[in-house]
């Protein structure tokens, strides 16, 4: 499944209403570390069919930056219906990013 854009218009039904985990990365594009992780997010998108992955770019949302207390980028929140489980700030193995998923589910 491809990483899907979210806005603050969209937000609500891209990962709020979502009843499994949903996977939120909060970037920038003039932010090099969330440059360098795109590549693992999409991959980790294919391989997990489980999880929907989701970009919310924080220069273009950011009430929704505000919302969440996104105050260092890439932040990274694992949402389980409809609810943070887990966050964690700054760029990470593709191994990583699992075990990070994992504390939320079985996937």
């Amino acid at each position: 499944m491809a990483v899907i854009s979210s806005s603050q218009d969209t937000f609500q039904k891209d990962v709020l209403d979502e009843k499994g985990v949903v996977f939120v990365d909060f970037y920038a594009d003039w932010c090099g570390p969330c440059k360098a992780t795109t590549p693992i997010i999409d991959e980790l998108a294919k391989d997990l069919k489980d999880v929907k992955f989701v970009k919310v770019n924080v220069d273009e949302n950011q009430d929704l930056a505000g919302k969440y207390s996104v105050f260092s980028i890439p932040t990274f929140m694992v949402f389980e219906a409809g609810e943070v489980k887990n966050q964690f700030v700054g760029a990470h193995s593709k191994e990583s990013f699992e075990e990070e998923i994992k504390k939320v589910t079985n996937v």
